[in-house]
């Protein structure tokens, strides 16, 4: 009886883990925010720096 519970435990959170692997967390939002800002906030001093070495 005592394995059932630890299987079924075991089950329970996999199923957890699975589902709250698929929705996106405040960290991971503000993860991608971020990484974003620094490429579109360096993207015109690259390609200036490219206009003015090419």
């Amino acid at each position: 009886m005592n394995s059932r519970n630890e299987v079924a435990s075991h089950y329970d959170a996999g199923q957890q883990a699975c589902t709250t692997e698929e929705s996106f967390t405040t960290e991971d939002i503000l993860w991608a925010v971020g990484i974003w800002s620094v490429i579109l906030t360096l993207s015109p001093v690259i390609v200036f720096y490219m206009l003015m070495v090419a």
